[in-house]
């Protein structure tokens, strides 16, 4: 290899290792930023969860309160298993490609990676329905205000596009998948839509979290 093109390969390298550590160290400082600083979980209120898979955040919340009753934007018919006695509703969203064709992180191609880093994807709605999900490390209970839930709510019809919508089946009989609006970018990915959906509703999180650990740190363990 001539001795020109290794130095700039070299410097390509150098300039990428450069890059990543950047962006890594501006994540955890935006992350440990918080939004909403003097927010605590009140006495009363509605019970949400926050729930990882150490990549991937999502809101769970009651499938029917008399806030909101999420039967009627997600329908269990839409589901491949609509009999169960499901009470919880998950929501989160990402970007389309990667849910739609990455069932496990090991379908995910590096083209794919690099075609999200550098001119982003469309974004899309996974909604999965649980039955009276259990606390655990990487799902936390959140206790907020009826006023905050309205305000939760109210963002996240916000991404609901109006029926008739496109569906897409889930990875398991008990999830699916809604075409919505959105661009997904490495500044807007799937967990900064969890915590600007807390930051909205006027919960503690952090400013910029583009990775699980950035929103979750803000969520106790339960």
């Amino acid at each position: 290899m001539a001795p020109r093109l290794l130095k700039a390969l070299r410097l390509a390298l150098a300039g990428i290792a450069i890059a990543i550590a950047a962006f890594l160290l501006t994540a955890w400082a935006g992350s440990a930023i918080p939004r909403n600083a003097e927010w605590r979980e009140p006495g009363q209120g509605v019970t949400i969860m926050v729930e990882t898979n150490g990549i991937h955040t999502a809101l769970v919340m009651p499938l029917v309160t008399p806030i909101k009753d999420w039967r009627m934007d997600f329908p269990a018919r839409d589901l491949t298993d609509p009999a169960r006695p499901y009470t919880h509703v998950s929501v989160s969203w990402g970007e389309r490609e990667v849910f739609l064709e990455t069932p496990t992180w090991a379908d995910l191609s590096p083209i794919t990676v690099l075609r999200i880093l550098f001119s982003g994807g469309d974004g899309i709605l996974h909604v999965a329905h649980y039955v009276r999900p259990a606390p655990a490390d990487d799902i936390r209970p959140l206790r907020i205000s009826e006023a905050q839930y309205r305000r939760l709510v109210g963002r996240i019809e916000a991404s609901v596009p109006p029926a008739p919508r496109r569906s897409y089946p889930g990875y398991d009989s008990h999830d699916v998948f809604y075409e919505t609006t959105g661009r997904y970018t490495f500044t807007n990915t799937c967990n900064q839509w969890t915590s600007d959906t807390l930051a909205e509703a006027g919960i503690r999180t952090g400013w910029w979290t583009p990775f699980a650990g950035g929103v979750m740190k803000w969520v106790p363990k339960a």
